[in-house]
């Protein structure tokens, strides 16, 4: 029987199966028999990197598929089959294959090369972000697309200082251990962070889908979605020059945090600047090389080289990658002689590497938290700040005659962005265990409910306008 003719749940079952058969039939990476060892001492050290990808790969393929199923984006599947793979040791102990991803220092080398690759892949994740916008772009928005990202980042983050205020009333022994000086307001302060940002790629997938696209509302949204992830970036910034600060036990003052805003705004401003001068007569002069697949090793390397430079201006690296999107328009790459675009060079890239990211976040999340009513009291607390503090930004559209209540849910989704963020608030030494899974859930329930309330909304406007005209 050719493939093709097989059913998609058969494979879907039999994908499944496999990961089964690999994880639970002890075939994991993380624990070898140490009757075995001496006899195992031949075996290629990239073997257990590879069974490893393998059952990632697969659980984020099947679980993105069923969710999309289910009319819900990818990246949710993605995250669930990841929490079901770090948590099967709740099921049996021996079950812990994965256990070596869940520490805050890694030690395994095939876990290491994991958590390596999964890095990339968020890299790469913002830079296609930065891809989809453009310099001209942002200029178009309008006043109420720099409004509703405003008000869609003040709002979301005082709430989730009072959110984390109110859930949250000592430093975690884990990171107190680390930094017996460490200030409570630090938490609080990454916590509403974690909040401010949009998901551009979940909001964009409702409007296509519902064919909504070239309406004004969603222009608005995407508009003030790209912004808001430049100020949420910034915010990120800053934050994390305070915590690194509160580190070193010398507080930061205000002149600091200035400094940290002004850098990045300056690295973004002089990546435009440089988008819109240097880098096109560098593409032009690569472009006249003959070798296979330069138009994408072109655009790698600027990514990559971004991201290094923002690391090495104090900010994350995502940064980089995302002013390197930013920057690289599709227009630049017409005289190289790829026939295809940059976006579908890249796709390749991102499919392998960027799920390897939300799968290990999902395995990260530790569900005998979830046993403390206060972990689940701060989900519930940051779910509802996120929820209202993206729906008050809707308020600012200065427009008239246009559907307040989508731009509002439009805003909501975190996705991919908020799990950034709360992973580099783990890596910052700011995020404990029970405080990541808390974001993650809110990313899930404000991922989860946006494609139906924006559905919904958009219907119910299109059903009042014919009244109203």
């Amino acid at each position: 029987m050719a493939i093709s003719r097989i059913p998609q749940t058969s494979l879907l079952f039999v994908l499944l199966l496999l990961t089964a058969a690999m994880v639970l039939g002890g075939f994991g990476p993380a624990q070898p028999d140490p009757e075995h060892a001496a006899s195992a001492g031949h075996q290629d050290p990239v073997a257990p990197v590879l069974l490893a990808l393998t059952v990632l790969l697969v659980c984020a393929k099947v679980g993105g598929e069923l969710f999309e199923r289910l009319g819900q984006p990818a990246v949710l599947g993605e995250l669930i089959f990841g929490v079901i793979l770090g948590n099967l040791v709740l099921v049996n102990l021996q079950w812990d294959f994965f256990g070596p991803l869940r520490t805050d220092h890694i030690t395994e080398q095939w876990a290491y090369a994991i958590d390596i690759l999964a890095r990339i892949g968020v890299i790469l994740l913002l830079f296609e972000v930065g891809l989809e916008s453009s310099v001209a772009e942002m200029r178009k928005v309008g006043a109420s697309s720099f409004l509703v990202a405003t008000v869609g980042v003040i709002a979301p983050f005082a709430l989730g200082y009072f959110a984390s205020a109110t859930f949250i009333k000592e430093v975690p022994p884990v990171i107190l251990a680390m930094n017996a000086n460490f200030d409570l307001s630090n938490i609080h302060i990454f916590i509403g962070a974690t909040l401010c940002a949009t998901s551009v790629g979940i909001t964009a997938r409702v409007l296509k889908d519902l064919g909504k696209l070239q309406t004004k509302e969603a222009k608005i949204v995407l508009g003030a979605a790209v912004i808001d992830d430049v100020m949420g970036l910034i915010i990120l910034a800053v934050a994390a020059g305070i915590i690194v600060a509160a580190e070193t036990g010398v507080p930061m003052e205000f002149a600091e945090v200035v400094k940290i805003t002004g850098v990045a705004l300056g690295f973004l401003v002089g990546a435009i600047v440089i988008g819109l001068t240097v880098v096109p007569r560098i593409l032009k002069k690569i472009a006249v090389l003959r070798t296979h697949g330069i138009m994408l090793i072109s655009a790698l390397l600027f990514c990559f080289l971004f991201a290094y430079l923002a690391n090495a201006a104090g900010l994350a690296a995502i940064v980089g990658a995302f002013a390197a999107g930013l920057i690289l328009e599709e227009v630049h790459f017409t005289e190289f002689r790829e026939e295809k675009h940059l976006h579908d060079l890249l796709t390749p890239v991102t499919t392998f590497l960027v799920p390897i990211f939300f799968v290990v976040m999902g395995i990260q999340v530790r569900l005998e938290t979830f046993l403390n009513p206060s972990v689940l009291g701060l989900a519930l607390a940051l779910s509802v700040a996120a929820f209202i503090g993206k729906q008050v930004c809707g308020l600012a559209v200065v427009d008239k005659g246009l559907d307040r209540l989508s731009v509002g849910l439009g805003m909501v989704p975190r996705g991919e962005v908020g799990l950034i963020f709360a992973s580099i608030g783990k890596g910052l030494g700011v995020v404990d265990d029970a405080i990541f899974s808390a974001i993650v859930i809110m990313v899930i329930v404000t991922t989860l409910m946006t494609p139906p309330l924006l559905k919904f909304s958009l219907a119910r406007w299109e059903r009042r306008r014919p009244a109203e005209a």
